[in-house]
């Protein structure tokens, strides 16, 4: 049996290399040495024993680093559930803005701001469309956003994903206005709209970024491109959209069962050809080049990828949520979010009772003894 390859073992084998060759900045850093340590004796655990036949094992604790890839399922799930509290009795729209690629040194040089103005662009643009009487709504939309930084093969690919109810509350709090069930804004306009103001953004603050070389020709080529905001087929309901969302909002750049190779200095994984109806191919890099994709996508620390606005923004959406499907009249059964032990998710999501001990089959591990963390000096 091939064994399963992780981001991790291609760090121990090729990280050391890689930083005497290539340079990385504080947050790329932590992000690999995080990778390393999860689930690792650096970290620390604690011990457990069967309470039937005796058998110990030791149990490491995880990074909880947002760009591990095994550390994402439990925490998108917690997330998920507390969702459910949030669902409207409508149809939901995605969205995905996508920023041209000739802004990308622009946005590798400037990450916090200009992912910033991404974010702000894509919520300006939507609420400048949700007021304009032409689209026949004049309200305030509810609006999530996702971001993403990376393309199937890992180079820089900046977009946002946005779920939007179909629907706003109108301005003074009475209404909801639904939308045409089939589509939200023509999506041509929404492109232009979003192009004005996120180049609009930049250059007023110009004075203040880290300007590439041709970095007024990087612009002028973006403003004579044309702009893509991409509409997905709306969903049926609710009931469709958990799902759905958690695809995109704790994915990372790549995840561990993608990885088929990391032999003699090379790194092979799978992808989905965009291009080519999604078929699956895998792709070969040299590790210092995988390691260095990878890393793009290390976020600053403290950044929010995910954000909502407008009656979804978390200031006012408990209050809103329960006026809109009030306002909206349709029976909706809600599951209140449960806090749930790990034991539990855990079983819940895949039927395995980790606690189960691995030798009898028949006992239950139990706490023994703590194991310090090799970190902790």
């Amino acid at each position: 049996m091939r064994p399963q390859y992780e981001i991790a073992d291609i760090f121990r084998r090729y990280g050391e290399e890689y930083k005497k060759t290539h340079g990385m900045n504080d947050d790329q850093r932590k992000v690999m040495a995080a990778i390393m340590a999860c689930r690792t004796s650096l970290l620390g655990g604690h011990s457990e024993v069967c309470d039937h036949c005796g058998t110990i094992r030791n149990s490491y604790n995880s990074c909880r680093n947002r760009h591990c890839p095994k550390c994402q399922t439990l925490t998108k799930e917690e997330w998920l559930d507390k969702r459910r509290e949030e669902l409207l009795p409508c149809g939901y729209f995605h969205l995905v803005f996508t920023l041209p690629h000739e802004l990308n040194p622009f946005i590798l040089a400037n990450r916090r701001e200009l992912l910033t103005c991404l974010f702000a662009a894509v919520k300006e643009t939507l609420f400048a469309f949700a007021a304009d009487p032409q689209w026949k709504l004049e309200g305030k939309p509810g609006i999530l956003t996702v971001l993403h930084t990376w393309s199937q093969v890992l180079i820089d690919h900046f977009h946002i994903h946005c779920l939007v109810p179909a629907g706003v509350l109108s301005f003074d709090g009475r209404r909801w206005i639904a939308s045409n069930d089939k589509f939200l804004f023509r999506v041509e306009s929404l492109a232009k709209e979003f192009k004005k103001r996120y180049l609009s953004m930049v250059e007023s603050r110009l004075d203040q970024l880290v300007v590439p070389k041709n970095g007024a020709e990087l612009i002028e080529k973006a403003r004579g491109k044309t702009w893509i905001v991409y509409a997905k087929k709306p969903f049926a309901g609710p009931e469709q959209v958990l799902d759905y969302l958690g695809g995109y909002t704790h994915r990372i750049a790549i995840s561990n069962h993608r990885i088929k190779s990391i032999d003699n200095g090379e790194v092979v994984f799978t992808y989905k050809d965009r291009s080519n109806n999604n078929e699956t191919k895998t792709m070969s890099l040299e590790a210092g080049e995988f390691i260095r994709r990878f890393l793009l996508h290390v976020l600053p620390r403290g950044f929010m990828k995910i954000r909502y606005y407008g009656f979804l923004a978390n200031i006012c959406k408990k209050k809103c949520v329960l006026l809109i499907r009030r306002l909206i009249g349709k029976y909706m059964e809600v599951r209140a979010y449960i806090q749930e032990t790990t034991r539990e998710k855990v079983f819940r999501l895949t039927g395995r009772d980790i606690l189960l001990c691995p030798h009898c089959k028949q006992g239950l591990m139990g706490y023994l003894c703590e194991i310090p963390s090799l970190n902790s000096g």
